[in-house]
């Protein structure tokens, strides 16, 4: 568990804003349901075709980690190093929050990254759901997104009372241990209305409203449960308004917050599309509204802290297509295309003023902390962006003159995603079990720990300094990545640049699943 940075502020170029965006030619296109052409007749359904071997494989890599975070009563577990842990997680408060999964090295579960994991699985699942079926990684993603959705329904006992971290951070960080046999006291902490986090609720209602939409059709009795609980938390987040870190001041020193109202953008643009009811348009509006917001220049970036940019392509989506009860030529859909194409545009190698720092090896430059959440985050963006292009027919993005194609902008994301999978300084692969060559000492207790031993709380801090490989693969972790040089050091106790995050491996995810075809047609999403 590890701090998320601040992102950076805005930057001073608001001419981009009023770029003109290009003629677009829209197709009555609904999520889940039958594309369209002009005349109103079906188009032939559009099934993906010409697998990417080299995406396909490291998919299924990336998948692996969520076995390797879950927590709870395994089930059908293919990680044979890991065994039942955290079974009494929730007991004293009366729920069964056993389930779940550790947010990163160690035995923490945080509602507000955990969440956010849940949101992405979603989202991948909706955009490129026949991708993964393909390769068959489908079933595989629902069931790490149910095992996380279980926990948080059970997390949420009542409509204004979320219980978002089980375990002390302080605690978990003074020893060295399995999960399966810790035995260190496992507090837990909840917002209410005293002490909200708006931030915190806001992150799961939009988790619940997502996934709501991959239940819909397939278990629609659990798709109502969700979305119950999504619409409950988001009521709590904007009548209670406040971040969890002002409740609670010692979470900015673990996954810091710098503002909640990403996440009540987040959340209510995913209620929209989970069940077309424009009363949640109102808040996306309101936020649009909002001078203080800063989020809505389209120029921060897309992380665990701020998920303004993806949010604001959520809403921009509706311009692309008609969605239930949004044509897409109504103004907001064509007012968040603006900022969407303005955040798109800031990426872009060789756009005019271009936003974000670039590495030599082409790597989009953010933090030295956690350096690949970034660049992987915003090629999952880039690489939506560009589909919607192509599903749309819509043939060039204009960056203040000079214009893109949606190749262009899928080059960008195959860019940032090598650069994951080997195409380094280093060459070596940031993604543990892909390739030949990956970092062989994560930041991880339970694969840094023989399988055969069980050390004591104490005891166990001779394999975190020990000198030899990790004895058990951390199989689909993305590590933190390089520093801003591109050098890396393969060493157990570097944090930085060794540990894995959860919620990284489903941004990885959504990445991957969109490039394993040449596909371009989103037809999944409901």
């Amino acid at each position: 568990m590890a701090d998320a940075p601040k992102n950076k502020g805005p930057y001073a170029w608001a001419s981009l804003i009023g770029l003109i965006i290009t003629g677009v030619v829209v197709i009555i296109f609904v999520w889940g349901n039958p594309e369209k052409k002009d005349d109103g007749k079906p188009l032939v359904q559009m099934r993906p075709k010409n697998v990417m071997q080299k995406y396909a494989n490291a998919l299924e890599v990336a998948m692996k980690f969520f076995d390797v975070q879950k927590a709870g009563k395994l089930v059908n577990t293919n990680i044979s190093w890991r065994g039942d842990s955290a079974l009494k997680d929730g007991s004293q408060a009366g729920l069964d929050l056993s389930k779940g999964m550790y947010d990163a090295g160690d035995h923490i579960k945080s509602s507000y990254p955990m969440a956010f994991t849940a949101t992405m699985l979603s989202w991948a699942i909706l955009e490129y759901g026949d991708h993964m079926d393909m390769v068959k990684q489908l079933e595989p993603a629902r069931d790490s997104l149910k095992w996380i959705t279980d926990y948080l329904i059970n997390a949420h006992p009542s409509p204004n009372k979320l219980y978002f971290q089980v375990g002390d951070p302080e605690v978990d960080h003074r020893c060295w241990e399995k999960p399966e046999t810790m035995d260190d006291n496992r507090p837990l902490l909840y917002i209410n209305e005293s002490k909200p986090g708006s931030d915190v609720a806001g992150e799961a209602s939009a988790a619940l409203a997502s996934a709501s939409i991959v239940y819909k059709k397939i278990d629609p009795k659990y798709s109502g449960e969700l979305l119950t609980h999504a619409q409950q938390l988001h009521t709590f987040a904007t009548t209670y308004n406040d971040s969890y870190i002002t409740s609670f001041p010692k979470m900015q020193n673990y996954y810091n917050s710098s503002g909640f109202k990403d996440e009540i953008l987040w959340s209510s643009i995913w209620l929209f599309h989970a069940t077309h009811n424009k009363s949640y348009l109102t808040f996306v509006q309101a936020l649009s509204d909002d001078n203080d917001y800063m989020g809505l220049g389209g120029m921060t970036v897309f992380s665990l802290d701020d998920k303004s940019c993806a949010a604001q392509l959520l809403v921009a989506r509706l311009s692309f297509f008609d969605t239930g009860t949004v044509k897409a030529s109504d103004k907001i859909g064509q007012d968040f295309r603006i900022y969407t194409d303005v955040s798109v545009c800031g990426m872009l190698p060789g756009a005019p003023l271009q936003l974000y720092e670039m590495t030599k090896g082409g790597l989009i430059w953010e933090d030295n902390k956690n350096a690949l959440e970034y660049p992987v985050a915003q090629a999952f963006l880039t690489l939506l962006y560009s589909d919607y292009m192509l599903s749309s027919n819509m043939k060039k993005l204009n960056c203040d003159g000079k214009y893109f194609t949606p190749a262009d902008l899928r080059k960008f994301a195959i860019s940032q995603v090598n650069f994951v999978l080997g195409q380094n300084e280093k060459r070596m692969s940031y993604l543990v079990g892909y390739g030949t060559k990956y970092p062989q000492f994560v930041h991880h207790r339970g694969a840094s720990i023989p399988a055969d031993e069980t050390p004591s709380c104490k005891k166990g801090f001779e394999w975190l300094n020990s000198t030899k490989p990790n004895p058990n693969i951390a199989t689909g972790a993305m590590v933190g990545g390089p520093n801003l040089d591109g050098e890396f050091s393969d060493m157990r106790k570097n944090l930085e640049q060794l540990e894995p995050f959860t919620y990284n491996s489903a941004l990885l995810v959504g990445l991957l699943s969109g490039l394993v075809s040449t596909s371009t047609v989103n037809n999944t999403f409901i």
